[in-house]
């Protein structure tokens, strides 16, 4: 077998993708080194690529602050539950736009791609959800943009490119559409699912501007917005650093704690869930 000659485009394009992780990575390595160093060498060097004097009593502080664990299992709330609704108004939205026998079809795809393009703003966003009275309401996170129209278009391009020949059997066999949604349709879109159900996910789990807005009530903030407090609030992370029992901790070591805690849950669903990227994005994206 002839061994493929490599160009120099081909060497340009893996150096450029290698020093585009180094770039990526690095960030990550100095908070998760930080966190894990001992208080009187975080300020040693501005980066720092492994843990010194290696400690977690950071990650000890931080599990045993109920502020932190609250917000996490509100998070943890927010996330599985808004994306159980967007996935079910997106499967069902996409599942009927995908007929090409639907009355108004080229209306309500003209409104979808209009509403995609442009925006309300923040203020009508905001007297919206202030009048159904969802403001210090985990639902104001949740409702407003149920429906990604992004998300909507591409998955009823990947039901439009699914065999006719199994629905129209289905029917012949006597099915319903919502058992024919349930039963055949929903396993034969597992790959455009998963990849939709994760952006979904990871919208809601870094979800920071709506619970500025929205929840005024602290004790209601999510992780993102707790985050930012820690990280940005030198009174937060000092009083939090002198209240430990007789353990010294710099404010850097909880901050890089509270981000690594606040990263890690999300990253660990990617391994899970990559093997169906390519194939639900690339198969709804492809035809119109």
């Amino acid at each position: 077998m002839a061994i493929k000659r490599i160009t120099t485009t081909d060497f340009f394009i893996c150096a450029m993708l290698i020093f585009s992780c180094i770039i990526t990575l690095l960030p990550v390595v100095h908070v998760f080194s930080v966190s894990l160093s001992g208080p009187d060498q975080v300020y040693d060097v501005s980066l720092m690529l492994y843990p010194k004097e290696l400690t977690i009593q950071a990650y000890k502080y931080v599990f045993s602050t109920p502020t932190l664990v609250k917000s996490f299992g509100i998070t943890v709330i927010i996330t599985v539950l808004g994306t159980a609704i967007n996935l079910l108004f997106t499967i069902t939205g996409a599942y009927a736009l995908s007929k090409r026998t639907l009355p108004g079809l080229n209306i309500f795809m003209v409104l979808l791609i209009f509403a995609m393009t442009f925006h309300a703003g923040i203020i009508p966003g905001y007297l919206n959800v202030k009048a159904l009275g969802l403001l210090n309401s985990i639902w104001a996170m949740i409702l407003p943009g149920a429906v990604s129209a992004f998300y909507l278009i591409l998955m009823r391009n990947f039901l439009m490119d699914l065999p006719k020949e199994i629905e129209e059997s289905a029917r012949i066999d006597g099915c319903s559409e919502i058992t024919l949604l349930v039963r055949i349709v929903v396993p034969l879109s597992t790959p455009v699912i998963a990849t939709v159900g994760l952006f979904y996910g990871v919208g809601h789990w870094n979800e920071f501007f709506k619970g500025v807005f929205y929840l005024t009530d602290s004790s209601k903030w999510p992780l993102q917005v707790l985050l930012k407090t820690i990280v940005f609030d030198q009174n937060f992370t000092n009083l939090a650093s002198s209240d430990t029992t007789n353990v010294k901790i710099e404010p850097a070591n909880i901050q890089s704690a509270a981000i690594v805690f606040a990263t890690v849950p999300i990253l660990l669903v990617y391994p899970f869930l990559q093997k169906y990227f390519v194939k639900g994005i690339v198969m709804g994206a492809v035809k119109g």
